[in-house]
């Protein structure tokens, strides 16, 4: 075979496996959008950083599928929580922010008062 042919077919292989994870793998990235794309206020973009540093390594945000906890799209849409069942109200999601349930722990020694009510704003807007 020519020289150039074997070239080609070298890298062929390795080219086509990466466009193929590139197009595959890229199908649930999304670009994360800034607050003013999302209409945040400054209560809610204050909660969406609190989210952010506390709650993104165990909920996702914008999908009903969790990571360790579950996903919190549209938390306050349903009349009930996913999981437990309890009301999706703000005293309900509060105590459960504050005290923990089952495998999530509890940041009322973390968060203030303060804090918890931003993050209830942005949650709002899941």
């Amino acid at each position: 075979m020519q020289p150039q042919v074997l070239r080609v077919r070298r890298y062929a292989l390795p080219f086509l496996a990466v466009i193929a994870l590139l197009a595959f793998g890229a199908c649930d990235v999304e670009r994360r959008k800034s607050d003013a794309e999302l209409g945040l206020n400054a209560q809610q973009a204050g909660g969406r950083r609190i989210y952010d540093a506390e709650c993104d390594r165990c909920h996702e945000p914008y999908s009903t599928r969790g990571k360790k906890g579950p996903g919190l799209k549209g938390v306050f849409q349903s009349k009930y929580l996913s999981l437990s069942g309890l009301p999706a109200n703000d005293e309900r999601v509060s105590n459960i922010i504050r005290l923990g349930r089952n495998e999530m722990p509890g940041y009322g020694q973390k968060l203030s008062d303060q804090d918890i009510q931003d993050l209830l704003a942005y949650l709002h807007t899941l």
